[in-house]
């Protein structure tokens, strides 16, 4: 793929492309069996890929005039620092780090300030845990973030956060219930996601 290509080709033409939409019998983290998994570190480890979804990211959240980028430990480490980085100027990024009573909290000694204007960024989202407890931790430093976007939305229910969610693109993956799981009748084997 060109980069002339990179700019035109669809979300789910990165995946592919990178090796990321995986094929087989997997176990989602909801318990729920699909045939089709999104593995976002492999696309993410291609800066080429990052870098173009991040500029669409910038794109999207440009006009929000953010000041700060947030993103979830681990994927949206690296999503709000390259975002920050094309949106340019004095936008900073930060990352919200799981914490062990739950949850997930801006450390490192960030400070936020009260005037700042916060988008959060995420990979895929499903449930919208993540993505939730993101914004939850910049609430929790005093601000109130402007907007949302996730490279992938595969929710099957709308997840409401209070402010606009932006999604670079929608992939359906069909999943069941593991009585249900079309894959188990037929015996095919379990994939663990990240270790192929």
């Amino acid at each position: 793929m060109t980069d002339t290509d990179l700019r035109d080709a669809s979300v789910e033409s990165l995946f592919a492309d990178a090796g990321a939409l995986l094929e087989g019998h997997f176990i989602l983290k909801s318990g729920r069996h699909a045939g089709r998994y999104l593995e976002k570190f492999l696309v993410l480890q291609h800066p080429r890929f990052g870098v173009e979804l991040c500029r669409r990211f910038a794109s999207e959240l440009g006009p929000y005039a953010p000041t700060l980028v947030v993103g979830p430990t681990t994927g949206g480490v690296l999503l709000s620092f390259e975002t920050a980085r094309q949106l340019g100027g004095g936008v900073r990024a930060a990352f919200a780090e799981s914490v062990p009573e739950g949850g997930r909290r801006l450390r490192r000694g960030w400070d936020v300030a009260a005037d700042e204007r916060v988008v959060v960024v995420d990979d895929i989202l499903t449930t919208g845990a993540s993505l939730v407890e993101t914004v939850d931790a910049v609430r929790a430093a005093g601000v109130e973030p402007v907007a949302a976007a996730v490279i992938v939305d595969r929710s099957v229910d709308p997840v409401e956060l209070g402010m606009p969610l932006h999604s670079l693109g929608r992939i359906e993956i069909p999943s069941w219930a593991p009585a249900e799981c079309e894959l188990c009748a037929a015996g095919v084997p379990f994939r663990k996601p990240g270790s192929s």
